[in-house]
């Protein structure tokens, strides 16, 4: 998927990229496009243009199928040591070795297999439970390519040798992946900055492996129709895609700006800067970041930093790409996240992102509700929405599949809840039932699984679902969104009846938020409480208020009436009333207000100005008089009762005999 950057970014970024004399065309390649326009003469293709790609290596057969030996070999040994493994029994008992054996197999196989197993370890709808735990442990790390190739290509990418560019150039990469090394540097105007170096021949080598791989895919498509739950060529197309996407450092440069633009503001986040003027296609030129790795408390810790509130502010911040924005970093590996010497989480490496689409995002928070409600029927619709399920897929076991999962779990408060475990609990149940995984879900699942093990690294007490509560309390009671205000009415009515505890835990939640604006939060409830799409709640409530209020006035009036009659010398012991305790609803209520006045930023005052705009609405009117209504045939009924029917001993614990329409 192409990520399009907003005007700002292009306009920050549009002389830079007009400059750059080999500058390659944009990575959105129509497949229609003449292939001249996606690839070099040497094959090397800038964009992944399947029908190009298709088209070059058809005319190619020694390079593909010297390259395709070289992998099949590797790959038919493998598969001979499982078929041996299942023919003697012992398949279950070799699992873990052979999940190693593959990680090595794909390592040895060079960057785009390395690729290939990093995404296969995010894809439980294909993989193995164990395998998939062994592909997570995959390394991007290659030995370095000489200093001269590195050079070359700085010439040929920036227009000059790097002594011209660079005041300073570390003798040798400080650091070797996949796809690329870096270099520490120092700029002529004196900003140390990292230089990223793309490998020699990597486009030619990863598009040969893609086009061998998407040939493999189609043909398994084919012989085992009906059997495979995936499409695994759309699979090919998408890992392609984004697989290019890295290999263009201007493409990763506008990521990072892009990144900076949503996220630069949340408290004590921090994005280097990137030099466009020495940044192109296959060399990038950011801001060198001092900084120590999460995975190294005691470090940050010795700098006085709380390392524990900067796991915090990477969930903070995580939630906001994953439920607000959609952009989010979808790599956050140890080595892309460092804290600063003062006390910034800072974010590297933007070649990997993703977006989350709107209905997504929603259908994401709706399935939290669904699961603290364990409604699994409705969770299990929820995945039909976000594209795991089909529409024809049959959810009748499906749904006591998910319970017998998350009722264990939901044991404890969601917030306690351990988000690898419970993925782990639901990799197996999807790679049992036809479940589709999505791409952007995929990569979600890395990211939030890749952050906890950070966060528990830090602090092997810390859970993730707990700091991301208060956000999505939060979220339901501000985001004036249909789906949330759906999934808000779900939470807090069950059978007709009014949950209040929901109502307060949302509350005490949701203060604990960062960016959480309570007075926001009274103007939304109340605007949507007094509007047509309100109704529902209103009906409820003027039941609870008249109810509590029905309840309170006949206790007080039987007081009274006792009182009178104990004067007059009438009443008996038999008569004196029961103390009653204070209606449960009123009992909510206080509560209720006693979490708004302890809830930061709490004015009464801030109150007031909304009486006078509800008072002039009709439905604020309408829900007096219904209240008012409620209440009188009440009364009336009471009074036939007390003067018309037969005195009944027990009238005062059961219902009457004799009740008007509405009076229940």
């Amino acid at each position: 998927m192409y990520v399009k950057t907003p005007d700002s970014i292009n306009a920050a970024t549009s002389v830079a990229v007009e400059d750059a004399a080999v500058y390659a065309p944009k990575i959105a390649v129509s497949e229609d496009s003449a292939p001249e326009l996606a690839r070099s003469e040497a094959g090397e293709f800038v964009a992944y243009a399947k029908e190009a790609i298709a088209q070059y290596y058809r005319n190619r057969p020694l390079q593909v199928w010297g390259r395709f030996l070289a992998i099949l070999l590797p790959f038919v040994k493998f598969g001979i040591s499982l078929w041996s493994d299942r023919r003697r029994g012992r398949l279950a008992k070799n699992e873990q070795r052979r999940a190693v054996q593959l990680r090595e197999l794909l390592t040895n196989l060079g960057p785009a297999y390395i690729k290939v197993g990093q995404a296969l370890s995010t894809r439980p709808d294909l993989v193995p439970p164990l395998y998939l735990e062994e592909l997570t442990r995959l390394q991007d790390a290659l030995p370095p390519f000489p200093n001269e190739v590195a050079y070359q290509f700085i010439e040929e990418e920036l227009g000059a040798t790097p002594d011209e560019i660079y005041a300073e150039l570390s003798p040798e990469p400080l650091a070797a992946a996949s796809l690329g090394q870096v270099y520490k540097g120092l700029l002529k105007t004196g900003e140390t900055v990292a230089v990223k170096v793309q490998r020699p021949d990597l486009a030619q080598k990863i598009t040969l492996d893609l086009y061998i791989a998407r040939r493999l895919a189609a043909w398994a498509q084919k012989t085992f129709k009906g059997r495979l739950k995936s499409d695994l060529v759309a699979i090919l197309d998408e890992f392609g895609s984004r697989i290019f996407e890295e290999m263009d450092y201007i493409h990763e440069g506008k990521n990072a700006e892009r990144f900076e633009l949503l996220y630069g503001s949340l408290k004590d986040i921090y994005v280097p800067k990137i030099y466009w003027q020495y940044t192109r296609r296959r060399v990038l030129t950011m801001e060198w970041v001092t900084g120590t790795k999460l995975t190294n408390p005691e470090a940050i810790e010795a700098q006085g930093i709380d390392a524990r509130y900067l796991i915090e502010v990477g969930v903070q911040c995580s939630l906001r790409q994953l439920l607000e924005h959609g952009f989010f970093h979808a790599d956050p590996h140890p080595g892309n996240l460092l804290a600063s010497p003062d006390g910034k989480l800072v974010y590297l490496d933007f070649g990997m992102m993703s977006e989350v689409k709107p209905y997504q995002r929603y259908g994401l928070i709706e399935a939290v509700v669904h699961l603290v409600n364990r409604d699994f029927e409705g969770l299990a619709k929820d995945y039909v929405k976000l594209e795991f399920l089909t529409p024809d897929v049959d959810l009748t076991p499906i749904i006591p599949a998910f319970a017998a999962v998350f009722n264990d779990a939901l044991g404890a408060s969601v917030a306690e809840l351990n988000f690898k475990s419970i993925t782990d609990q639901l990799s197996a149940l999807m790679y049992e039932y036809p479940f589709r995984v999505p791409a952007y879900y995929a990569l979600i699942i890395r990211s939030l699984v890749t952050l906890e093990g950070i966060a528990i690294h830090v602090d092997p007490e810390f859970k993730v679902l707990s700091k991301a509560y208060p956000y999505i309390s939060k979220r339901l009671l501000t985001d004036p969104a249909p789906q949330l205000r759906a999934s808000l009415q779900d939470l807090l009515f069950k059978e007709g009846q009014f949950r209040w505890n929901r109502l307060e835990n949302l509350l005490r939640n949701a203060r604990n938020s960062q960016d959480y604006d309570l007075n926001k939060v009274l103007d939304q409830a109340s605007e949507f409480l007094f509007s047509e799409r309100g109704d529902f709640i209103r009906q409820r409530l003027v039941n609870e208020i008249v109810n509590s209020v029905d309840s309170l006035t006949r206790n007080a009036f039987e007081n009274l009436k006792y009182r009178f009659s104990e004067r007059l010398g009438l009443a008996t012991v038999n008569e004196a009333p029961v103390a009653t305790d204070t209606p449960p609803t009123w009992e909510h209520i206080k509560r209720i207000w006693e979490i708004l006045q302890e809830t930061p930023g709490f004015d009464p005052m801030t109150v007031l100005p909304l009486i006078p705009k509800l008072l002039v609405k009709p439905e604020t009117q309408q829900f007096g008089q219904q209240v008012a209504s409620g209440l009188a045939q009440r009364a009336i009924a009471r009074l036939i009762r007390e003067l018309l029917l037969e005195e009944d001993p027990d009238a005062a614990n059961s219902s009457p005999r004799l009740a008007l329409p509405g009076t229940r």
